[in-house]
């Protein structure tokens, strides 16, 4: 599997914003030139990123984009949702348990628990988490169920 522009770039120029916003707007050619990403490619991504709510833009000579909640209220899963962008596993596509014309293929069911596994873990990461370096606990799932069991 691998992530579309869309999710690293959406990801990534929030995190920009979390990191070097401040109380103010962050104008995405100050985004595009920290992180060498291309401004028409921004705007389209962050007229989606305005409309699910996760950022809020601001007009004038400061203008630009900040974010609508604080940095550790927002997942990169809700990014991720925001752009469309998906981590299904599998060929199967609306809820359809068909990855061959009429039935699962064989590893059907390893491919999905490992997207779940992948949501799971962008649903429990923040934009703050970003921006400080994900925790230990956070970047191994297996060790942090198994330290939560142990408790």
């Amino acid at each position: 599997m691998e992530l579309t522009t869309k999710g690293r770039y959406a990801v990534t120029a929030l995190a920009d914003i979390a990191k070097f916003g401040g109380s103010g707007a962050v104008a995405l050619s100050a985004i595009a030139e920290r992180q060498q990403l291309p401004v028409a490619y921004l705007e389209q991504l962050f007229m989606a990123l305005r409309r699910s709510g996760l950022v809020e833009s601001a007009r004038g000579r400061s203008g630009g984009y900040k974010l609508a909640r604080q940095a550790s209220e927002i997942a990169v899963a809700d990014v991720m949702r925001a752009v469309e962008e998906e981590t299904r596993m599998t060929r199967c596509r609306d809820g359809q348990n068909a990855c061959h014309a009429d039935r699962p293929c064989l590893t059907h069911d390893l491919w999905t628990a490992l997207g779940d596994e992948i949501n799971s873990f962008l649903a429990d990461v923040s934009l703050q988490d970003v921006i400080d370096g994900v925790p230990a606990d956070k970047r191994s799932p297996r060790a942090a169920k198994a330290g939560r069991a142990a408790a």
